[in-house]
């Protein structure tokens, strides 16, 4: 049984290089600055994902913590690991990394950003009169690592099927 990247090698060598992107938007998405909150043009906060989580934690507000770690931060890590291992590692139909993809495939329709995206146009909205929000680039790198992983799921899962139909 040969791996994804032994099959289709440009394509594999070019999704290895974009899942790499895509893990290096997402360490910079979670590290960097993704907005600032300026209310009565005295008080000016500065968040990041990482700062948002480890506030949380501080201040032992556990259920948005862990909805927030583990979607923002654990998910995504996990996802560009096993895209990584199912592209470069062999495998069998209805084997760990088979099944993996599938899951993959389905945790990509319930992704964070939508949701994350439709909070800050809702803080933006309410506190306009009252704050100013203004958006950085931690928000579009986060963005690109999502958006970029969806796309290379739905690559890999297209080149797997392919595969199914030349080893039959």
């Amino acid at each position: 049984m040969k791996s994804l990247i032994r099959l289709f090698p440009k394509q594999g060598i070019l999704i290895n290089l974009l899942l790499l992107g895509a893990l290096s938007s997402l360490i910079i998405g979670v590290s960097a600055p993704l907005l600032t909150l300026e209310k009565l043009y005295f008080f000016e906060n500065t968040v990041s994902l990482f700062t948002t989580v480890t506030e949380l934690f501080s201040q032992r507000e556990w259920f948005l913590f862990i909805v927030i770690a583990v979607f923002s931060l654990c998910i995504p890590v996990i996802k560009i690991t096993s895209l990584v291992l199912i592209l470069n590692l062999d495998y069998t139909k209805g084997s760990f990394l088979d099944k993996a993809l599938h899951v993959i495939e389905t945790i990509g329709k319930w992704s964070m950003l939508d949701v994350f995206v439709v909070a800050l146009l809702l803080v933006s909205v309410k506190l306009g009169v009252l704050a100013k929000v203004d958006i950085h680039y931690g928000l579009y790198a986060f963005a690109a690592s999502v958006l970029l992983t969806m796309g290379l799921s739905y690559w890999i899962t297209i080149l797997s099927k392919k595969r199914g139909k030349l080893i039959t």
